[in-house]
């Protein structure tokens, strides 16, 4: 079972919406070599807005993944592609996954 969760928002600087769409459809890349990350979704909520949920079975999944690629490429995106994240850790009490 997964325990802990990432929503991260992001709002796309003016014109910069297709970017930030590319770059957060790199990022998968990135994050398929992350052992501790059960099921990533990168979101766009409206025209500017887009976003990222993760789930992780554990705290310890959560922090190496907020750490790791795709953590460290949020740092010179910010102000570039996207004004400052929100992040938001929060603690899931149920899922459905396959398998």
């Amino acid at each position: 079972m997964v325990t802990k969760a990432l929503l991260v928002r992001l709002e796309a600087l003016p014109g910069k919406e297709a970017e930030l769409a590319e770059f957060l459809t790199g990022a998968r890349s990135i994050v398929m070599e992350e052992p501790g990350t059960v099921a990533w979704f990168a979101l766009r909520l409206g025209p500017t807005t887009f976003g990222v949920f993760d789930v992780f079975p554990d705290d310890a999944a959560r922090d190496a993944h907020l750490a790791g690629g795709v953590g460290q490429a949020l740092g010179p995106s910010t102000g570039v592609l996207f004004s400052e994240p929100q992040v938001e850790k929060i603690d899931l009490i149920a899922d459905k996954l396959p398998g």
